[in-house]
């Protein structure tokens, strides 16, 4: 099974920058999208062929919201946390497969000083505690955008950003809370000492030709599926975005 997470900073603009290229090269089994920036009623009027597409848009028009593209149709989809102050901003989705759940997210962004670091922080505490929640009944992956670099190698200028929002101390710690409760990241578990693997550059100062990046779009895996993990990797030359698509393959459990 192989789900890539994709931040395509608006689906609309996307789809004139090869995103259907993209989604009929690559054929992924599930791919996750945020930052979507459509209505409900607008993603109704988009098709993509053998996929079933599930969203979860903001009640604010152009901002934020999520969505799923799936070959094999889930079990159950929900949407959101059950939480108004986070749901009215669509930022989270969850498909149930036989094998394990995919909650995508789109965590929000602390913002210049640190003005929604206490959201932010309230958010990772509800994405966890339901991300355990469904953990106790089958294994998760949790993807999307984090908006949070994890530790120096996983942006170009670290000590230049250690007050930013992105890689603020406040943020990193709130993210160690997924890995406390159990998440593995996997791209770092395969390849823990690989430098210059961004997954979003600033439009500014042509950042992504030099590779000025960070890595701030993640794929967290229950611990139970380590063992299933063939391969997690980053899509760096794919455009239409200032993020890029990263992904994982996970095999289906030995019976």
């Amino acid at each position: 099974m192989e789900i890539v997470t994709f931040n395509v900073n608006g689906l609309r603009a996307a789809l004139k920058k090869g995103f259907s290229e993209f989604l009929e090269e690559r054929s992924p089994d599930v791919l996750c999208l945020q930052e979507t920036k459509c209505s409900e009623e607008l993603m109704r009027e988009f098709s993509f062929p053998g996929y079933r597409l599930y969203s979860f848009s903001a009640e604010r028009a152009g901002y934020s919201g999520v969505a799923v593209l799936t070959r094999e149709p889930p079990l159950s989809v929900e949407r959101g946390l059950g939480l108004p102050e986070f749901d009215a901003e669509g930022r989270t989705l969850t498909l149930e497969f036989p094998e394990l759940y995919v909650i995508t997210t789109y965590s929000p962004n602390a913002q210049n000083g640190l003005a929604r670091i206490d959201y932010r922080v309230r958010y990772d505490e509800a994405l966890c505690a339901f991300a355990e929640e469904h953990g106790r009944r089958k294994p998760v992956v949790i993807c999307g955008d984090f908006n949070v670099a994890r530790r120096p190698i996983d942006l170009k200028n670290p000590k230049n950003n250690e007050n930013s929002a992105g890689y603020s101390p406040q943020e990193r710690e709130s993210f160690e809370r997924f890995f406390r409760a159990g998440f593995l990241d996997s791209f770092r578990e395969l390849y823990p000492d690989r430098e210059g693997a961004y997954t979003w550059w600033s439009y500014l100062r042509k950042a992504r030709l030099t590779n000025a990046g960070w890595r701030i779009d993640y794929l967290l895996l229950s611990a139970a599926l380590r063992t299933q993990l063939e391969d997690a990797f980053i899509l760096s030359d794919v455009m239409g975005s200032d993020h890029c698509p990263a992904g994982v393959r996970i095999r289906e459990k030995d019976n």
